[in-house]
């Protein structure tokens, strides 16, 4: 029997891969608690889009729910995967919201930034709980219905879906979700979620909060000399902070941990290394909309929304005081972030001496 699947937000991310799987002609659902976004949908489809003419078509078979309906689930066939696709800041009560519907054997998947399988856990338990990661992946809600992909897909270049139990074996579950998503890009199981996890993280929060504070494209941040070693420094203190915490960081893009913490701690060596790698056109996953493209953060920032940047910057700063390893140029960050979120001050490159 088919499994039913849930997705708890629709925006870009969970959209998007909602959106692949519906037209795939898996039993999806899609909840949103966005009346237009949901409304829109229902009228005229949800619109993907991407960088080649192959990847943009409307997906018409997904079932849709707004938040004021999902009761109505307690009447239908119970949820077996319920992806949680919110900000981080929305994440338990999002898990709480869809946790009664949850079949028997039903768990739920993390499709989001930063690390927030314990908060998913402290609901519906460990049992229940599996991370994804989406790497390199680049995907916008620039309006109700209409998500677009920036940046090629990943193929034989880069895994963009990794798979992985909190306990780090592989299960029949795991291996579901990757075949589930390998129809939209590369997947694969990992042993490894949490360093997964932290290698995005220290990805992310190089780039999102960085562009959020200065209101720059991430190609426009990686030009910028001041910027791009401001970014630097971020990336080699959220290295050594995951390593004290014994995580088992894979590579971050084309960048190896500890060369990138190396080069934030002075290497000149290693510097002209992470520099070649982060300068625009030397990429993964070349981006043909780089030039316009912002992080997820920096598009909080110009609608008006909070931002993860606790849930990222923030988070590994947090950690670090934890384990005793400072983490000073992410304290700072956040402190600009959310600065600039409460609009006390604009952003701008000067914000990090740009």
């Amino acid at each position: 029997m088919q499994k039913r699947i849930a997705f708890v937000g629709v925006g870009a991310l969970g959209g998007y891969v909602g959106g692949y799987l519906a037209h795939a002609g898996l039993d999806v659902t899609l909840i949103d608690f966005w009346p237009e976004n949901i409304e829109a949908i229902r009228k005229r489809g949800l619109e993907l889009d991407g960088v080649t003419p192959e990847e943009k078509f409307t997906v018409t078979k997904a079932k849709t729910m707004h938040a004021t309906e999902v009761q109505d689930l307690s009447r239908q066939k119970p949820i077996d995967i319920a992806f949680v696709s919110m900000k981080s800041y929305d994440t338990e009560w999002a898990t709480s919201f869809i946790k009664p519907y949850l079949a028997p054997d039903g768990y739920v998947v993390s499709l989001q930034n930063c690390l927030n399988e314990e908060r998913i856990a402290g609901i519906v338990g460990w049992g229940k709980t599996v991370g994804m990661v989406a790497s390199v992946i680049s995907v916008d809600m620039f309006e109700a219905a209409r998500i677009r992909r920036t940046v090629a897909k990943g193929g034989d270049k880069h895994t963009v879906f990794r798979v992985g139990e909190v306990h780090g074996r592989i299960t029949k579950r795991v291996e579901e979700l990757r075949e589930m998503v390998a129809m939209i890009d590369s997947a694969k199981t990992t042993t490894n979620l949490w360093g997964e996890r932290w290698a995005k993280l220290c990805q992310n929060g190089m780039k999102n909060g960085v562009s959020a504070a200065t209101g720059l494209t991430g190609s426009d941040c990686d030009r910028n000399d001041a910027i791009r070693r401001f970014s630097i420094q971020l990336g080699g203190e959220a290295v050594r902070v995951g390593q004290a915490l014994g995580y088992d960081i894979v590579k971050i893009g084309k960048m190896e941990p500890e060369t990138l913490a190396r080069a934030s701690e002075g290497d000149k060596a290693a510097l002209d290394e992470i520099e070649s790698i982060l300068r625009p056109g030397s990429n993964v996953n070349p981006n043909p909309r780089a030039d316009i493209q912002r992080p997820s953060m920096a598009q909080d920032i110009r609608k008006g929304r909070r931002t993860e940047i606790e849930f990222m910057n923030g988070y590994v700063a947090e950690r670090g005081a934890y384990i005793g390893v400072p983490a000073p140029t992410h304290t700072k960050l956040t402190e600009i972030v959310k600065k600039v979120e409460r609009r006390e001050v604009s952003a701008a490159p000067s914000l990090l001496g740009g």
